[in-house]
């Protein structure tokens, strides 16, 4: 089982994503935890402040390190851990890195927000920095939805048969993502103001060939690393 830990000032953004699908029933089945840890509990003022101006001026509030600090070390109990946070500065988080990341016990996700994070975080408290793509957001609690998704779905038995996870894994972690179709074999599309067309799905996927499905599935797919 994965544990995944996620550090927010904004808990609710999750409700809705832990409580549906798959990685609802991965919970069920124990074979994911996921526990949101609100950032404003560990902090020890009675306005329970997480942020303050950045030093040498600058727009927007940073996240202090104290609090997140706080709530790393009380959260962290398994060796087999990784303690990552979410930056557009951070190494590019791919299916390999997902790959990687399943093998962990414990993973703590560190969700920043406002204008960033105090950088002893990164350099201190941090295991590794994370980016999910070339692009800024508003915080980091989209990344961790992306990033537990990715994972958990690596983990045997989430994805309900093991064959669906077999299926398309390389030996080096990476995926396979191949072109696929499904009834109906013949479809006559209807477009406002345009000239219908038929769609077709290709025959050799009803050739029953499996060896020449397999063939057609690598010509027609591209290897995700």
């Amino acid at each position: 089982m994965i544990k995944f830990d996620i550090i927010t000032i904004f808990p609710k953004i999750f409700d809705s994503y832990i409580a549906e699908s798959l990685i609802a029933r991965a919970q069920k089945k124990s074979l994911i935890k996921i526990n949101i840890n609100n950032l404003r509990d560990f902090t020890t003022d009675n306005h329970k402040t997480v942020d303050d101006r950045p030093f040498g001026g600058g727009l927007g509030m940073v996240l202090k390190v104290e609090p997140i600090l706080k709530a790393v070390k009380k959260i962290k109990k398994i060796k087999k851990s990784k303690v990552i946070l979410f930056t557009p500065r951070g190494k590019k988080f791919t299916q390999k890195l997902a790959y990687q990341l399943s093998k962990q016990n414990q993973i703590i996700f560190i969700c920043g927000r406002y204008e960033g994070v105090d950088e002893r975080v990164a350099k201190h408290v941090a295991d590794m920095e994370i980016s999910i793509g070339d692009y800024d957001l508003m915080g980091g609690e989209l990344p961790a939805m992306v990033a537990i998704e990715a994972i958990s779905r690596l983990v045997p038995g989430v994805l309900g048969k093991e064959a669906l996870l077999k299926e398309r894994i390389t030996k080096s972690g990476g995926f396979i993502e191949y072109a696929q179709y499904t009834r109906p074999e013949i479809f006559k599309s209807e477009i406002k103001n345009q000239k219908s067309k038929i769609w077709r799905v290709p025959k050799l996927l009803l050739s029953g060939d499996h060896k020449k499905i397999e063939e057609w599935k690598k010509n027609h797919g591209k290897t995700i690393e």
